[in-house]
């Protein structure tokens, strides 16, 4: 299960309490305990904007989203944009392959770092005033075994600066209704993690 030791140690499967779990200190917020692995890096970015609509405080960032979540299950997020700030696009582009192949647009992870402040002050500013317009992303086909080709659609850098970090933004809203056992495109879990924590299950546990 561990193979090419890019699974980390294997995981024992339990559902673990997800409203009640607290995010380490300085740490990313996780929805519940990683079931004996180390909580995924990150930091809750301080948002500074105000004016806005939400009840949730500028002041109170990210963390802010996530306790209103876990508070009320039924709470309705209608202004989330002002979490979008100019450090968490500069994390979100951090977040990034810089290797990856790049959009229609040619533009290289490095390139865009070249002048990174002034390009997320300039992204930010589209953001907020309704300016931003995706590009259309790149279409390339990969070799499939049998033969035939998949399609993948690769966005421009700039988009995924923006998409990376709506997901960190929404990611506060929906993890905490996700149980100890859910793997499926989360933060810091991989299909590595989950066959490890089936493995040991299916091993080390009894099954009814």
């Amino acid at each position: 299960m561990n193979g090419g030791g890019e699974s980390d140690g294997s995981i024992v499967p339990r559902k673990t309490a997800n409203k009640g779990a607290q995010p380490p200190s300085g740490g990313h917020p996780l929805a519940e305990p990683l079931e004996g692995r180390d909580p995924t890096k990150g930091n809750a970015m301080q948002a500074t904007a105000n004016g806005t609509q939400c009840p949730i405080p500028a002041s109170r960032g990210l963390s802010g989203i996530r306790e209103a979540a876990r508070r009320d299950p039924r709470e309705r997020f209608t202004a989330l944009l002002h979490h979008v700030t100019e450090s968490l696009l500069i994390e979100s582009y951090e977040s990034l392959n810089p290797r990856a192949a790049p959009g229609v647009d040619g533009v290289t992870w490095e390139a865009y770092g070249e002048d990174l402040r002034a390009n997320v002050a300039d992204l930010h500013e589209r953001l907020h005033s309704g300016r931003y317009r995706a590009q259309p992303s790149r279409r390339q086909y990969i070799p499939k075994p049998d033969g035939r080709q998949r399609p993948l659609g690769i966005a421009a850098l700039e988009d995924k600066v923006a998409q990376q970090a709506l997901v960190r933004v929404l990611e506060q809203i929906y993890e905490v209704d996700f149980q100890g056992f859910s793997y499926g495109f989360r933060p810091g879990r991989s299909q590595h993690a989950a066959l490890d924590a089936l493995s040991v299950g299916l091993t080390e546990r009894p099954i009814q």
